[in-house]
């Protein structure tokens, strides 16, 4: 039954290859894609700029990393995991061994969470550390001195502590989203399939939309330099554009496509990987942080229950393109 069913699928998709009508479609989405990522992503950034002092401001970026934490969660557990399993479970690969005996794209989700988890460790403790040293030493200095330290500087180093986490969140963020579109990008790439390319193509520049403006909302919170902030833009925009290009250069090369088995099995891997870090990104350091250890949305009930609507929203939004993409 598996492989009557295998050869089903491989006719319905060699009644849909045209490499000409493919490549058109792959150059224009190029551009498409470019354009709605650098849209998608500056947007929450440009209205942090605008509206940065104002009296709003603070809870309005509450409430938008809070619709970017509902993106960035759907676009893992709606899109990128159903994709990277659909791929290790693809007839082609499913039916060999080792993949047919275990569910790699479980573990290596796994795996990908616990790497994230590891990052954040290790980069939280070497941020402690700079901070912790030069307390120590003005500590030193004031005893000596016979001064005495005010508490000024606490609330000072406290808030820094608070930025650097943020900037450490929304780079490890863009490194599982760069991952996520580098294998939406070669998928799109090597496909030869017209039937799967032509919708995507649409559907793909308003998930990136979403996703950029899931990933703008975190680095608007994190206060990066404008250089820092365009690179970040910069990276994202074209990261699909690059995979796409890529994905043709390896069909032209290896003549591989999207449905070749090893091409699959580097797909489930790396869509597990990406799916893992995205996961606990999205849970632990956008969802609790903002909902348990936020003191402006614990002090203020209202603001809760909109940041949860937004969250939602976010999640709505993801998940209803995955009838598309």
């Amino acid at each position: 039954m598996a492989s009557s069913a295998c050869v089903t699928d491989l006719a319905r998709t060699a009644a849909c290859r045209d490499g000409s009508a493919a490549a058109h479609l792959k150059v224009v989405s190029i551009f498409v894609i470019f354009v709605t990522s650098v849209a998608g992503m500056s947007l929450p950034v440009l209205l942090a700029g605008i509206f940065r002092g104002k009296p709003l401001y603070d809870k309005a970026i509450v409430v938008i990393k809070c619709f970017a934490a509902g993106v960035i969660l759907s676009t893992s557990l709606v899109h990128v995991l159903p994709d990277a399993y659909a791929a290790l479970a693809d007839c082609q690969v499913a039916s060999r061994h080792p993949w047919k005996d275990f569910p790699f794209a479980g573990l290596v989700t796994l795996v990908g969470a616990l790497l994230a988890l590891l990052v954040d460790l290790a980069a939280s403790s070497h941020v402690e550390h700079a901070q912790y040293a030069p307390v120590v030493a003005q500590e030193k200095e004031l005893e000596l001195g016979g001064g005495c330290r005010g508490s000024g500087g606490d609330g000072e180093r406290g808030e820094e502590l608070v930025k650097l986490k943020q900037r450490l969140v929304s780079q490890v963020l863009e490194i599982g989203i760069i991952f996520h579109s580098v294998i939406i990008g070669v998928t799109m790439g090597m496909s030869q399939n017209v039937c799967t390319i032509q919708p995507l193509v649409a559907a793909l520049a308003f998930h990136q939309i979403f996703e950029g403006m899931g990933l703008g909302g975190c680095v608007a919170q994190a206060g990066f330099s404008f250089g820092t902030t365009a690179y970040m833009c910069l990276m994202f925009a074209v990261t699909t554009p690059m995979g796409i290009i890529l994905g043709m250069t390896l069909f032209s090369l290896t003549g591989y496509d999207d449905s070749n088995p090893n091409a699959l099995i580097l797909e489930g891997l790396l869509g597990s990987v990406s799916s893992g870090i995205l996961i606990y990104m999205a849970l632990v350091d956008l969802i609790a942080v903002d909902f348990f250890h936020n003191k402006l949305m614990n002090s203020t009930p209202r603001l809760k229950k909109i940041s949860f609507i937004a969250l939602t929203l976010g999640s709505a939004a993801m998940s209803i393109l995955a009838l598309w993409a």
